[in-house]
């Protein structure tokens, strides 16, 4: 079992920023990829950012690239997402990911999510 708990959201000003965190515990920890995803009210859960956990090759999903980053600590267990230039349409509930296996862009090939951190975008 993995226990996967984030923190950092919160309100914002659109232009602002924030950093999101992702704290994973339990079995010993070495999947192949984390991923942050995000479902805005009404929507389906979407990929954002993904990272190699051994190599730290990155993805993002064209509406975040270029404004987020992600980064893990391995020695930690710890992922990363560093969020700027925010926008209302970022506007969602952020969930980290622990990767099981298919593509990194579909939720259903992640068997572990965290409890998720809302982060609101003011306009």
């Amino acid at each position: 079992q993995v226990q996967l708990v984030e923190s950092g959201g919160g309100l914002v000003q659109a232009g602002g920023s924030l950093r999101l965190s992702c704290a994973a515990s339990g079995r010993t920890f070495s999947p192949s990829f984390m991923a942050w995803f995000r479902q805005a009210p009404g929507k389906e859960r979407e990929f954002a950012a993904a990272i190699r956990w051994s190599g730290g090759n990155t993805d993002y999903a064209n509406t975040v690239k270029g404004r987020f980053t992600i980064s893990r600590e391995i020695a930690k267990n710890m992922v990363y997402l560093q969020m700027n230039s925010l926008k209302p349409e970022d506007t969602a509930v952020y969930f980290c990911g622990v990767h099981s296996g298919g593509s990194i862009y579909y939720s259903s090939s992640y068997d572990y999510w965290g409890q998720g951190t809302q982060v609101t975008v003011s306009s």
